[in-house]
């Protein structure tokens, strides 16, 4: 199985928290992690995945302009970031046909719908993030489940759905 996490690797991303997701998960189902990016905190999470012992499934990608290819082989996407305006990351990984396992902070509740196309976990909750991750990936027909439920939630955030929203708001304050 692939697991994903795309970022700048910034704190607020929490990508250690990443990383011990990760090796939860790869203690039960045979897996590798992507990171793909790169920021501040990209030397200490190598470092953690060092320590942790491994380094030969974790995959740090640095920064790329083919993050949508990427996406496409992943199985679910890690998100466990303190905050989120509103989640574009996560979204973008939908729409790649990934289930997303993310905190449920700020307007990730929106994107990520809990138990349908993905989970939500509170901040820092480390295991039971692992543990969600773990439900998806043991079952392929849960799992294609949760990937197509993400690709069609998707379709909400399209150009064709927004655009009169924004053109009725805009309507109304001219008036």
């Amino acid at each position: 199985r692939i697991l994903t996490h795309v970022s700048n690797f910034r704190p607020v991303k929490r990508t250690e928290d990443v990383i011990k997701i990760f090796n939860l998960v790869q203690k039960e189902i045979p897996s590798k992690l992507l990171m793909v990016g790169d920021g501040p905190d990209r030397i200490k999470t190598e470092q953690l995945v060092k320590q942790l012992g491994i380094s030969d499934k974790v995959i740090f990608l640095g920064n790329s302009n083919e993050v949508t290819k990427i996406l496409c082989y992943s199985d679910v996407f890690l998100l466990p970031s303190s905050t989120e305006s509103f989640g574009l990351a996560a979204l973008e990984a939908m729409a790649a046909e990934t289930a997303i396992i993310s905190t449920n902070t700020g307007g990730l509740p929106e994107v990520n719908i809990h138990n349908k196309t993905g989970f939500l976990s509170n901040l820092g909750d480390v295991e039971d993030m692992a543990k969600n991750a773990v439900y998806l990936l043991k079952d392929d027909v849960i799992l294609n489940q949760f990937k197509q439920n993400a690709k069609q939630h998707t379709k909400q955030f399209s150009l064709e759905n927004i655009l009169p929203v924004y053109e009725d708001i805009y309507k109304s304050c001219t008036i």
